[in-house]
């Protein structure tokens, strides 16, 4: 029983609707892997499961963040093993899902993390970011860490800033002792699955899901949440800012938010490609690795 699912992949690519039939079938509950639906009040944006999908299996993990908080890669690890090990202790088992591929890795316990942060260096690293381009930063992490910079896109100046604080709060080429529980430090056998789905399809589902947002409220969320939070780094809100302040039209805002999603679904690819223990399943496929590689049978059976 102690066997878990990672279901991973680029937004788009149906792991919130493949994630509950899966957790229907095996008598599973859903752990959250999205670094942005850690947060509540952004469900359009960020695509949260509905209501509805909420009710129909046990969440962990979605919407109990306020926007204005900080979240890490060592809080999510932290947090998921203590949902992962109440979920076992129930005898059901666990489907955790989610494309923020950092956090998949430290819950598996493929990267070092330091389990506190160093509030001045916070302080100072959240100066040098209004200072200096994500590129600039994103140099300053490969001279001081080049293995972790690989793993961080020079655009990304959040993540540049955090994958520094975790460098720079350790001395210079020594490395820290892991002290964070994840699936590999307590022993629980876990089998990462990304989803396979063509990048036209994936392409349409995203142009179908910004006329979506749109039309739900999406610039409404953007607005109430505000350009200061640092959940608002989330991808789109800060084009449905920029439109509210006039500066670009609707149809401008439409391009620019479907753009935007592609970028980072592409994104997302390149990190699972760069992922050695991923396997690459089209949804159909998933169901059979379940059964074969995690001995997992349905709850009729």
């Amino acid at each position: 029983m102690r066997r878990v699912l990672i279901l991973a992949g680029p937004t788009a690519s149906g792991k919130t609707k493949l994630a509950i039939a899966l957790a229907q079938r095996y008598d599973a509950e859903i752990v959250n892997a999205d670094s942005r639906q850690i947060y509540r009040d952004m469900p359009i944006g960020t695509a949260a499961p509905s209501s509805e999908q909420l009710r129909a299996v046990p969440h962990h993990l979605f919407g109990f963040l306020d926007p204005a908080e900080r979240y890490s890669a060592a809080r999510f690890a932290t947090d998921a093993m203590e949902a992962i090990r109440a979920i076992h202790e129930r005898d059901k088992r666990a489907v955790v899902v989610g494309g923020t591929g950092f956090y998949l890795r430290a819950l598996i316990g493929g990267v070092t993390l330091a389990p506190h942060y160093d509030e001045a260096l916070r302080e100072r690293l959240t100066r040098e970011a209004t200072m200096h381009s994500a590129e600039f930063l994103h140099g300053w992490l490969m001279r001081r860490d080049p293995e972790r910079a690989k793993h961080v896109h020079p655009g990304d100046r959040y993540r540049v800033v955090r994958a520094l604080e975790v460098a720079l709060a350790q001395p210079e080429g020594v490395a820290r002792i892991e002290s964070l529980p994840t699936l590999a430090s307590e022993g629980i056998e876990w089998m990462l699955v990304a989803l396979d789905v063509p990048g036209d399809v994936l392409d349409e589902r995203i142009a179908q899901r910004t006329d979506r947002m749109l039309a739900v409220g999406f610039l409404e969320e953007a607005e109430r949440i505000g350009v200061e939070a640092p959940a608002a780094n989330a991808v789109g809100y800060s084009e449905a800012l920029a439109y509210l302040r006039g500066w670009s039209t609707h149809d401008e805002l439409r391009a620019l938010l479907a753009r935007a999603t592609r970028r980072y679904a592409r994104r997302q690819r390149t990190w699972f490609r760069g992922e050695a223990a991923a396997e690459w399943l089209s949804p159909d496929e998933v169901e059979r690795a379940v059964r074969e590689k995690l001995a997992w049978s349905a709850k009729r059976e």
